[in-house]
């Protein structure tokens, strides 16, 4: 099997190439591509990568080709590789709320895999967290409404946004001017950012309505009642949510801790807390603090933690080829 990753030398593309070799996909060759060529600009396995431009050209013939490079790229690439037979995994939201596509989280949605997709895109970071930690709650008791408050890592706006936050806080130690933010609304070291993209005329921002829909599509409930606010806070990796949530029917919270404890991808922490540093290079998605609001009832909240660069991003894309692989849809 001849893989390809695009995108190698950000931040998602290289933790690809290290998920790759971590889960010890069978690979043939592996290949980097970029905006530009770059002798020995990735690494895999412990071997530089040289980096090829990307083209669609140049991307014929490989067996699975995932895409880490934006989403102008993807949406003038991707259909383009994809109707030539091969199997394309994008993490831009270039074709999220495609209707024809699904969207795959596989610790919750494998069933809705098609054989016949092509291109498969990868979820919103903070979406595909989250649906984690409410698919086992969806499937114990159902899900009406939720309300949620982000915690996200500057590393989630790429590595400039990680590097300018870098340079805030050295600044910030040596009692320099912070630099002007360009990755964010507001200076973020020692500071949290109540804004994640443009907001809206309903004053949600675009990362919110990401959120939004995507939890959506993923779980399954299209009519699902939500309201999220999105914040950038001064953490490195691995984004955090508060998540205030109403149940279909009513339960316990023993009834969900029990499917918490027993659900695939999740850690749960019965007592005490989790923080975001104590998962960074983690693929688990781990909750604390849940709570029951009225017991047996239907109101509950809970704490997330997840790394976004790694679950939210290439970690789940190497698991739908996982999940292509074992289903024979790409052939090893």
């Amino acid at each position: 099997m001849k893989i390809a990753v695009v995108g190698a030398t950000g931040l998602v593309g290289e933790a690809l190439l290290r998920v790759l070799e971590e889960r010890r996909i069978p690979a043939s060759s592996v290949s980097a591509f970029g905006s530009r060529a770059r002798n020995g600009g990735a690494s895999f396995k412990g071997k530089r990568l040289d980096v090829q431009p990307t083209n669609a050209e140049a991307l014929q013939g490989f067996d699975a080709i995932f895409f880490a490079g934006g989403d102008e790229p993807s949406a003038q690439i991707v259909p383009k590789v994809a109707k030539n037979g091969c199997v394309v995994i994008d993490n831009s939201a270039a074709f999220r709320l495609d209707p024809n596509l699904s969207l795959i989280v596989p610790e919750v949605n494998a069933a809705a895999v098609r054989p016949s997709q092509k291109i498969f895109p990868v979820g919103n970071c903070t979406a595909i967290i989250m649906s984690v930690a409410l698919g086992p709650i969806t499937k114990a008791a159902g899900l009406r409404r939720l309300h949620a408050a982000t915690y996200q890592a500057v590393s989630g706006a790429g590595r400039a946004a990680l590097e300018e936050f870098e340079a805030a806080e050295r600044a910030a130690c040596s009692s320099a001017d912070d630099p002007n933010p360009k990755a964010f609304a507001a200076p973020i070291a020692r500071n949290v950012v109540p804004q994640i993209g443009q907001i809206n005329e309903h004053g949600y921002s675009v990362e919110e309505a990401k959120i939004q829909a995507e939890l959506r599509k993923i779980l399954s409930l299209p009519e699902l009642e939500s309201a999220v606010m999105a914040v950038r806070v001064p953490v490195r990796f691995a984004h955090s949510a508060a998540i205030f949530f109403e149940t279909e029917r009513a339960t316990s919270r023993a009834e969900l801790a029990a499917a918490l404890k027993n659900a695939a991808g999740v850690v749960f922490h019965e007592d005490g807390i989790v923080t975001p540093r104590e998962v960074e290079g983690k693929d688990d998605v781990h909750v604390a603090r849940l709570r029951a609001e009225d017991d047996p009832g239907k109101h509950f909240a809970m704490w997330m933690c997840g790394d976004q660069v790694r679950k939210g991003a290439a970690t789940n894309g190497v698991q739908i080829l996982e999940l292509l692989i074992e289903r024979g849809i790409v052939k090893r």
